[in-house]
């Protein structure tokens, strides 16, 4: 919720788990001007629990802040599937910041506004990187299509895939081209055996995973994301309330 924002007002937001089975989720909520949460100020967080164990990127959690007119910010997140909440509320006269730090983190963030411009265009790459890499691995493990892909492009899919989770976890500090580089590579692997597979019918319907119409190779699934639980964000990631525009559940990295 921006700064000066007319109150009462409400948001919500869809987010999901980051790791398989994942049972619960830890939401952290900050507030401040810049785009990492280390460089705000922590007001609070609660735990999720009771999460049905599923595949990663598949439970939907909607968090809603909501602020009333008494500034009082109530933060609430739910589990879709099974109904169950929990929540916060945060006052004016706990752990919020002063106008002379307010004042200050507005001056800081204006700062660093080309810093923490590039600090996001790369977080959301690697996570952007991330998710289109396991929605490939759950779209060919679907009952729809995993019987009508040949073995060899299979294998294919699977070795491109893993070489590219494997990166990611072993070069935690490449830069925006490079992660780039590596989504290329891997739609120049996979995208012309899917985009053959929807052509020949296997995708009829629609593909799983989140692939629709064919576009393989340079489909962007930004915001169908798949960090996991930390969704006020944190250290290495963005702040909350400032993702990207997309209306797909987003993930938040935990540390």
């Amino acid at each position: 919720i921006p700064r000066n924002t007319k109150i009462p007002v409400e948001k919500e937001e869809t987010f999901t788990t980051y790791a398989d089975n994942q049972t619960g989720v830890l939401i952290q909520v900050f507030e401040g001007e810049r785009t990492l949460t280390k460089d705000n100020n922590l007001l609070g967080k609660f735990d999720l629990g009771g999460i049905p164990p599923a595949p990663r990127g598949v439970p939907k959690i909607k968090v809603k802040y909501a602020i009333d007119e008494n500034g009082i910010l109530n933060v609430t997140a739910t589990d879709e599937s099974t109904g169950k909440k929990n929540s916060i509320t945060i006052t004016n006269d706990k752990g919020r910041l002063s106008p002379e730090e307010i004042k200050r983190m507005v001056e800081e963030a204006q700062k660093h506004q080309d810093e923490d411009k590039l600090a996001r265009e790369l977080i959301e790459a690697r996570n952007n990187l991330d998710s289109y890499a396991h929605q490939i691995k759950r779209a060919i493990s679907d009952e729809k299509i995993k019987d009508k892909i040949p073995e060899e492009d299979k294998k294919t899919i699977e070795n491109a895939v893993q070489e590219t989770i494997s990166w990611l976890e072993k070069n935690q500090t490449a830069d925006k081209e490079e992660i780039e580089h590596q989504r290329k590579e891997l739609e120049s692997k996979v995208g012309p055996i899917m985009t053959k597979l929807y052509q020949q019918g296997g995708g009829q319907g629609g593909m799983p995973g989140g692939f629709e119409g064919g576009n393989f190779g340079g489909q962007d699934f930004g915001g169908q994301g798949f960090p996991g639980g930390n969704f006020g964000g944190q250290d290495d990631n963005t702040s909350g309330g400032s993702g990207g525009s997309s209306s797909g559940p987003k993930i938040e990295e935990v540390d």
